[in-house]
């Protein structure tokens, strides 16, 4: 089953104790599409500038991700530097330059209409609003957001929700979105906003994912996935959208969409965020194989098996 992703592919300058990169090939989109394609097909909804060439277009033929919606503009694609030098948790921004990114406007090419699964990354509320009304046929939609979002354009990001089946943020986000400081009772609220499913991402903690929850019920149903244990960190920038990709691919692959799925997709996504932070960008997501993905779930197993 195909996944259809809107978001930004973008070019990040990025400082950890590490190091340092100039111009890694990033962005949500592509953090995503690249996770998710080790899993399923994948269809990519974005706009970069005169600077993305023959070499970034050759970082999506290599894994077998449909393009043809990546539109190319005049001028230079979004642009993002930052740095983790006080936390490995939190980056700061330096720069954000949104360049053609900046008048956005999603075109879906008739081919991609027929996808079952669509993603949402973070972007503005009104254009994640626009791509789902005009899919209105798939079979499971999930979104991501940010801070920004939510504080500045809550209105446009409340009608998003209310189209979601699952929505995956960070637990400060969470807390932001629901306006409580209890993360249980925070998931809750958010869950009263319209998703099915809320996966609060946690960092090197792992993600929780909370369900099942409706107002005639107390309490939403919770399934933890943990993180691996690293020895090195190099760069935290797409940890969160390769989780995304590797939960939301992997559900894409499965005939049924069972409560089993969805615990495995859980423990997927984490994996595929484990080999993000690896290296910078998405480095090591370019070189993998899916015999190492597959070992690091086992490894996964072994983690969280009690007997």
């Amino acid at each position: 089953m195909a996944i259809t992703v809107v978001g930004s592919v973008a070019f990040d300058s990025i400082e950890t104790p590490a190091g340092r990169r100039e111009r890694c090939l990033g962005g949500a989109a592509t953090y995503f599409s690249l996770a998710a394609s080790f899993f399923t097909d994948v269809r990519v909804i974005a706009v970069v500038g005169e600077d993305f060439g023959a070499a970034e277009q050759a970082v999506f033929d290599k894994r077998g991700i449909d393009t043809r919606g990546i539109e190319r503009a005049q001028g230079k694609s979004f642009f993002w530097e930052g740095s983790y030098l006080e936390n490995l948790n939190e980056a700061k921004t330096h720069n954000t330059e949104l360049n053609v990114f900046g008048a956005f406007q999603p075109k879906i090419p008739d081919a991609y209409r027929d996808s079952e699964f669509l993603f949402l990354a973070n972007i503005d509320p009104v254009l994640q609003r626009r791509v789902r009304e005009a899919m209105p046929q798939v079979k499971l939609v999930a979104g991501d957001t940010m801070n920004y979002w939510i504080k500045d354009h809550r209105p446009a990001l409340l009608e998003v929700l209310r189209g979601l089946d699952i929505l995956l943020i960070n637990d400060t986000e969470t807390k932001m979105l629901a306006g409580n400081n209890n993360l249980v009772k925070a998931a809750r609220a958010v869950l009263d906003l319209g998703p099915r499913m809320l996966v609060v991402k946690h960092g090197e903690y792992g993600a929780t994912a909370f369900y099942g929850h409706s107002k005639d019920t107390i309490s939403a149903k919770t399934f933890r996935a943990p993180a691996l244990p690293l020895e090195e960190v190099v760069d935290p920038t797409g940890a969160g959208d390769s989780f995304a990709g590797g939960f939301f691919g992997y559900l894409a692959s499965q005939k049924e969409l069972t409560p089993g799925a969805f615990r495995r997709a859980m423990f997927y996504g984490s994996v595929m965020g484990s080999f993000a932070v690896e290296r910078f960008g998405t480095e090591r997501t370019q070189g993998l194989t899916r015999e190492e993905i597959d070992q690091r779930f086992e490894q996964f197993r072994e983690l969280t098996h009690l007997d």
